[in-house]
């Protein structure tokens, strides 16, 4: 396969998460460089990401469909921590602490504050949406090319997941919103995301 041939699959598979700017593909290259680091990242990433489906839930209980559809996914993040706390003792490796996730910090920066239940539960939705679908394509990445196969392996396993918690939180966007406005301000946040990308350092001990 060529140098070209390699980039258009990537430029597919960003466009098929609906992103608009590609993983620096320096990134796999930094992130094995010290597997303790962005395995500490990872694990902390999915603790967050189970976290955030629970204050989902007790903040709109009313949301019935939601409610079912995420009590599932607190379950299956917490397990994917444990699945990383694993690999990090196989390895002899320890959590490290948590560590500030700018990225995140920089999508909640844009988040529209105010207006009624429903704008608040769109913005809370698309920011998840936004965070699987970027950590989708970063699994792919480490999936693709890292040098170490039981790694790859690992990798697209959370690869698969990501894919079908993106999917979930545009699903339940369009089930609670107008579906005109989602795609609007869905547009917004992935120009605003492209921008964020290109401004933050790229960093191997970091998932985002």
């Amino acid at each position: 396969m060529d140098a070209k041939t390699k980039e258009e699959r990537e430029l597919y598979s960003v466009r098929m998460l609906g992103l608009q700017l590609p993983t620096d593909p320096r990134w796999v290259n930094l992130a094995e460089k010290d597997l303790e680091e962005i395995l500490t990242d990872h694990a902390y990433c999915e603790q967050k990401a189970a976290t955030f489906c629970i204050s989902l839930i007790q903040q709109f209980p009313e949301k019935i469909r939601m409610v079912h559809e995420l009590a599932p996914i607190v379950t299956e993040e917490w397990g994917h921590f444990r699945m990383v706390l694993s690999e990090l003792e196989k390895r002899g490796l320890k959590l490290g602490r948590q560590r500030k996730d700018e990225y995140v910090n920089r999508l909640l920066q844009f988040q529209h504050k105010g207006g009624s239940r429903e704008d608040i539960l769109l913005e809370k939705l698309l920011v998840c949406a936004l965070i699987e679908a970027r950590s989708c394509e970063r699994f792919r990445l480490l999936s693709l090319h890292i040098g170490e196969d039981k790694l790859k392996d690992f990798y697209h396993k959370f690869m698969v997941s990501e894919a079908g918690h993106y999917r979930l939180f545009i699903d339940l966007a369009k089930t609670y919103c107008d579906p005109e406005k989602v795609k609007k301000r869905w547009d917004e946040y992935l120009a605003y995301e492209a921008e964020v990308m290109k401004a933050l350092e790229l960093r191997g001990d970091r998932m985002h």
